[in-house]
């Protein structure tokens, strides 16, 4: 987990003690402590929560724990949960904009847009709610005004695809400087979704 929150910054997709990461463990899961510099993490400053929200460790678990526990409440197949303050995605939710289907790569986040979760206050059970609401059949979301939430079976999955969200995040960006996209239809979404699905069960 320290490995992967480093990474975040080195990877270019958040800055400074912004973001978190969490990993399901036993009934609860850890998840990096609050205001610590990721260069300054240590295993030992690892947080675990319960599922009840109470925590266990030095330190006091990032203010965002409620969607990490939500989420994990909501998805058992979830192993982790990467939350970023990735500039392209954050730039799209301060413009309370989803990314739609202008490229088929945005089906790696599970469907044909990546939504983009209603504005609340960091660290609310109200963005939380926001937050699944937006997850719902999708493995990532935009939170407006703030940044993106990636999930995946383990964290290199997780991480991965906050990485793949902040390209498309940028590449939509890009597009928007030029012209109105051509999106993608339904049906050619749906294909790609299905080729997909047979990809990851080969």
């Amino acid at each position: 987990m320290v490995t992967a929150a480093r990474s975040m910054d080195e990877l270019g997709i958040n800055q400074g003690t912004s973001g978190n990461v969490s990993a399901r463990a036993g009934d609860g899961f850890l998840i990096t402590p609050t205001a610590l510099p990721y260069a300054e993490t240590e295993p030992a400053d690892l947080v675990f929560v319960g599922p009840d929200g109470t925590a266990r460790g030095s330190r006091r678990p990032s203010s965002e724990w409620r969607f990490h526990r939500d989420i994990y409440a909501a998805r058992p197949d979830d192993g982790a949960v990467v939350h970023t303050h990735a500039v392209y995605a954050t730039t799209l939710a301060c413009l309370r904009m989803p990314i739609p289907r202008f490229h088929y790569m945005v089906a790696v986040a599970g469907g044909d847009d990546i939504r983009c979760a209603p504005y609340a206050t960091y660290g609310t059970q109200e963005l939380s709610d926001y937050a699944i609401a937006a997850l719902a059949d999708r493995k990532a979301c935009l939170l407006a005004n703030h940044g993106m939430i990636a999930c995946g079976a383990d964290l290199d999955a997780a991480l991965a695809l906050a990485v793949e969200v902040e390209m498309l995040a940028r590449q939509y960006w890009q597009v928007l400087q030029v012209g109105k996209p051509k999106l993608l239809t339904r049906k050619q979404m749906a294909e790609v979704l299905e080729k997909f699905n047979d990809y990851r069960s080969d």
